[in-house]
């Protein structure tokens, strides 16, 4: 068995990535480990604050560990709210954030966007990435009450229905960080690090 410590309480996120890890990982939380350090997030990219975070675990608990940014890139805004996704509005108010985009969307017919995940992950000192991306478009409402973040007002590409419209199984079985953790868990599973 090999405890992990993945970079966050946020316990939607948890229970995505547990649901996805096989039995032989044991997944560790912030609160499992007692920090309750608010770890910063001060860089323009992904990569840079997913680093952050697993670095803050590595160097302050010596655990192995990863963690995650995420954020959604919409075509028609630069790509905003990118990595400012979670306080898109200046709060972390999810309700206040996708109001903001859909306002910043009004008017314009191009509504495609991307979730993008970046996984950072340190293994004996040494730091892995894993990327998971998904396209789809930004619908003109909230459609749907599962899920959480931006899920009611993003299609993803080939489907008629929102993130929030799909239970569970279904959305881990194509989101952006299910693509990226199932990168890291085979990754994980490999023979390499055993």
């Amino acid at each position: 068995m090999r405890e992990i410590v993945f970079a966050t309480n946020n316990k939607h996120k948890l229970e995505e990535v547990n649901a996805m890890l096989d039995n032989h990982i044991i997944l560790k939380s912030l609160d499992d480990i007692g920090c309750t350090a608010d770890i910063p997030e001060t860089g323009d990219t992904f990569e840079i604050n997913a680093s952050q975070k697993s670095h803050y675990i590595k160097e302050h608990y010596q655990l192995d560990c990863f963690a995650d940014d995420s954020g959604l890139m919409v075509e028609a805004l630069n790509n905003e709210p990118g990595v400012l996704s979670a306080r898109y509005s200046g709060s972390r108010d999810m309700e206040k954030n996708i109001n903001l985009l859909l306002d910043n969307l009004k008017g314009k017919s191009n509504r495609k966007a991307a979730f993008v995940t970046v996984i950072s992950l340190l293994l004996e000192d040494k730091e892995y990435f894993f990327e998971g991306r998904i396209e789809g478009s930004i619908s003109t409402e909230r459609m749907g009450d599962n899920g959480f973040g931006y899920d009611p007002i993003f299609i993803p590409e080939g489907y008629s229905k929102s993130f929030a419209q799909m239970d569970a199984s279904e959305k881990n079985n194509i989101s952006h960080r299910a693509i990226a953790v199932q990168k890291l868990a085979h990754f994980l599973q490999s023979a390499q690090v055993q």
